[in-house]
């Protein structure tokens, strides 16, 4: 065994298996424990290993970092404790099991799919890739394609859906945007393809009710507005998606 202050310890961490390995162990905790209980674990397990392996001065948080060996795990950590796998409410008792169930019965990519969703965004000028969950991303013109593995969800942006509900990838002329319509659309019937069980299946527009599964998925960014700009232009171009979440910036 090596010496617990050996650096091959922090350069042999895994961080992908580690968090599977910390969302199932709060998933155990969460049977017997309260929920707070559970969060404020998973707080000081995260608190213990920066205090051990980040460099930083005393009361100075910019001089915080972390290696690469650890870079990722935190925000692993914070899509956890937002995860439906510790935040219950609203989902009845059988889909909290059959979540944590399926949680434990996967293999590591799929669960670290549960836990942290995978994000592509289309947009008129650059080519889908894989982006951090971002409410920033939630834009007039752009196309998201969220995976949590029991959801596929497409998301149309305010001015995509109008235009959509319009017609317009009907329309001679344009045929970029009905390209752009259909590339996300393929991509999600193959994420289903290669998916058991089969994950429920979602189309929506921004403002649409169904757009619910996707807002509590991202990195809120709080936007703050005084009753009097409450909808007023003002207030609409201050953004659509109002969050009071901590931010993981």
């Amino acid at each position: 065994f090596a010496d617990v202050n050996s650096p091959s310890i922090a350069s042999s961490f895994d961080q992908e298996a580690a968090a599977v390995l910390m969302a199932r162990i709060a998933v155990f905790k969460a049977e017997v424990d309260d929920s707070p209980d559970v969060l404020r674990w998973l707080d000081r397990m995260l608190i213990c290993l920066c205090q051990k392996y980040a460099d930083y001065m005393k009361e100075d948080p910019v001089s915080f970092r972390l290696t690469d060996y650890f870079s990722i795990y935190p925000q692993f950590m914070f899509h956890l404790w937002r995860s439906q796998f510790l935040q219950v409410f609203n989902n009845s008792h059988d889909e909290t099991a059959f979540y944590r169930h399926i949680l434990n019965e996967e293999d590591l990519n799929n669960s670290l799919i549960m836990i942290q969703p995978t994000l592509m965004p289309y947009t008129f000028d650059v080519g889908p890739q894989p982006v951090l969950l971002d409410s920033a991303l939630i834009k007039p013109d752009v196309i998201l394609l969220l995976d949590t593995f029991f959801h596929i969800l497409i998301f149309h942006g305010e001015t995509v859906a109008q235009w959509r509900k319009a017609g317009y990838q009907d329309q001679d002329g344009y045929e970029n945007f009905k390209e752009l319509l259909e590339n996300p659309v393929a991509d999600a019937q193959d994420l289903l393809v290669d998916c058991f069980p089969i994950p429920r299946y979602i189309v929506c527009g921004q403002g649409g009710n169904q757009a619910r599964f996707l807002l509590p998925k991202l990195n809120p960014l709080t936007i703050h507005m005084s009753t009097s700009m409450i909808g007023t232009a003002q207030a609409a171009g201050a953004g659509q998606a109002i969050f009071t979440d901590v931010s993981l910036q």
